[in-house]
């Protein structure tokens, strides 16, 4: 029988975590990945969000971003190596000094926004994402994009990995995710992104951006929290998956 885990971004918006939206969510994914001060997120947002997953028995995980909060993250920065691995560091650090005051562990670390759709490229890049992670523990999962480069150089760096892919998002025939300026990037629709994470979990492939059938190995499928109407998807798609067969489980050790 075919397992796949189900994860969501985190953490990422307060007003998401105040009016239960978080939890809604939380209710359909098997694990999740926390903003840590980068692009979004702070200790309270750390805490209260790890309190929800401890509550939902969904596995915890770090979700460290570009410390650009106007741009969410998303707008590629020009830093340096070095400078990547420390902010990674010590963002994976600060989410794991909450967890171990709320009695939780850390066991995987994805990185968010241009700074994952920048490694998928960019060896040194990503090559600075496993430092900045490796300076804090090595005994965790690094998720990234299923067919990727990053994959490759998180298990030259020694890591377990896991390759990702995206229920919501649209893909290019090379396998990479369609840039957010296009209007069709995001799938907002909660059949059609059901639909697209069955096709990967059954069937390891995506329907791409020109009608091309692209194929998708992953042990991951991504829901993000910041879409109208995520947890309407995160239901259905955890519905359509389970009705067909799919197991959904975690594939992170904390």
């Amino acid at each position: 029988m075919k397992r796949i885990d189900l994860n969501c971004d985190m953490g990422e918006l307060p007003d998401a975590i105040a009016d239960g939206t978080q939890e809604a969510l939380m209710r359909s994914v098997t694990s999740v990945n926390i903003a840590c001060g980068g692009h979004a997120g702070d200790e309270g947002t750390m805490k209260t969000t790890i309190e929800q997953a401890l509550r939902a028995g969904v596995a915890i995980g770090a979700h460290p971003g570009s410390a650009d909060r106007a741009n969410f993250g998303r707008l590629e920065l020009k830093l340096s190596p070095s400078e990547i691995a420390a902010s990674v560091f010590e963002q994976v650090r600060a989410l794991a000094a909450v967890a171990e005051g709320c009695g939780a562990r850390i066991g995987h670390v994805k990185p968010h926004g241009a700074l994952y759709n920048q490694a998928v490229r960019n060896r040194e890049l990503a090559e600075a994402i496993a430092d900045g992670v490796g300076r804090w523990r090595r005994d965790v999962v690094l998720v990234g994009l299923a067919g990727s480069l990053m994959l490759e150089v998180f298990k030259s760096a020694g890591f377990a990995v896991a390759a990702e892919a995206f229920a919501d998002r649209c893909y290019e025939p090379d396998g990479t995710l369609r840039s957010r300026k296009f209007d069709d990037a995001l799938i907002r629709n909660p059949e059609e992104a059901a639909w697209q994470a069955l096709g990967i979990a059954e069937q390891g492939v995506v329907i791409a951006s020109d009608g091309s059938e692209v194929a998708v190995d992953a042990q991951t499928l991504c829901i993000h929290g910041d879409t109208p109407g995520a947890p309407e998807i995160a239901a259905t798609v955890a519905r359509t998956l389970r009705e067909a067969g799919v197991t959904l489980g975690a594939v992170f050790q904390g």
